[in-house]
């Protein structure tokens, strides 16, 4: 890593940052826990999904106790829609840790704030900086874009040993005030102008002058990164069982995909209508009626990490509920109001039950 010209880059991306940033609502107070609950919810989510999620969460959890304390089916209420609801297990789990080690108080070395469940390296480096002002670097994919651009640095993105060096590389040219403005001034070029999708805006680029992809015109080249693995491809039958006003859902296991949440029962295939009423009657469902949804029976699908879950929907109405003790049957209301149904599933029910599009 170049770091005699990574060091050019702190005062005009400082003085691009003032005058240009973005208002959002963790930049008007930089507390810890402010700062924490808005780059957990920013992983792996666009900013403007998570501006309205973050003004209901911190209405409702104002301070690491309330947080602590919350009922989890409130809590995965709140989050419902965002997805990965482990980082919402996580920030209870954490703000648990700070109440009884820190007396609900957020700590403010790195390695205690490291330490908590669901903070990396990255995380703990946003908090660090920009709630504390330390010379700690937050270093994601749009930092390593803009970094291996300026830098033409073909390293493998992916590689962890890589993103460390980088880590360490930009700590060493850490400006001695405004550290946590350095931190999202470098957030902010790879979100709004070195862009990870499509053409970069170079011409908006306050650092075009110092880039080396720039000025060989190989922006496109970086940043390098090993091919992703094909996404395993999951066959489901998902079935929107009704007796009389209420619906059916269960809880998954404690382990993998959406471990603990609320789910549609589903099983593992395509079935067609007779294996479904034969799956039923094994649990001794008395089937009323079985239909395709008014959308056709063609499949939807839901994209997580590292799979596809491909959804054929039928719509059964009981005449009994059956003797299955993992069912727990719900209003429309509570389902709307009380309970939080992942997205997955959340899509069939809206798209195959109520036919919205």
């Amino acid at each position: 890593m170049k770091r005699n010209q990574l060091a050019k880059i702190v005062a005009p991306l400082l003085d691009w940052y003032h005058e240009n940033r973005r208002n959002l609502p963790w930049r008007e107070n930089t507390e810890p826990y402010r700062v924490w609950v808005s780059e957990i919810m920013l992983q792996q989510t666009r900013v403007e999904a998570v501006i309205p999620y973050y003004e209901r969460f911190m209405e409702r959890f104002p301070t690491i106790a309330s947080l602590a304390a919350c009922e989890d089916e409130e809590l995965f209420k709140l989050w419902e829609g965002l997805g990965y609801y482990s980082r919402a297990r996580n920030l209870k789990k954490a703000a648990q840790v700070i109440c009884e080690r820190y007396e609900g108080q957020f700590p403010a070395g790195y390695e205690e704030i490291l330490a908590l469940p669901g903070i990396g390296a990255y995380t703990a480096g946003a908090i660090s900086s920009i709630a504390f002002e330390q010379a700690k670097a937050a270093v994601d994919g749009n930092v390593l874009r803009v970094v291996t651009r300026l830098t033409q640095d073909s390293h493998d993105i992916t590689d962890a040993k890589f993103r460390s060096q980088v880590t360490a590389d930009l700590e060493t040219i850490y400006p001695a005030e405004g550290r946590g403005a350095f931190t999202q001034s470098l957030m902010e070029l790879g979100a709004v102008v070195c862009v990870p999708n499509g053409e970069p805006k170079c011409g908006e680029c306050p650092l075009r002058s110092l880039c080396g992809a720039y000025s060989s015109g190989t922006q496109l080249q970086y940043p390098a990164k090993k091919k992703k693995a094909d996404r395993k491809i999951e066959q489901k039958t998902v079935l929107i069982l009704q007796f009389q006003d209420k619906i059916a859902l269960r809880k998954r296991g404690d382990k993998g995909v959406l471990a603990g949440m609320w789910e549609l029962p589903n099983i593992n295939g395509i079935l067609s209508e007779q294996q479904v009423v034969h799956w039923l009657s094994e649990r001794a469902f008395v089937v009323k009626a079985v239909k395709a949804p008014a959308r056709g029976g063609k499949q939807l699908k839901h994209v997580f990490t590292h799979i596809e879950w491909h959804m054929t929907c039928w719509i059964v109405t009981c005449e009994y509920a059956g003797s299955d003790n993992e069912m727990t049957w719900v209003t429309a209301e509570q389902l709307e109001n009380d309970i939080a149904l992942p997205t997955a599933f959340k899509k069939v029910y809206q798209k195959c039950f109520l036919n919205k599009t």
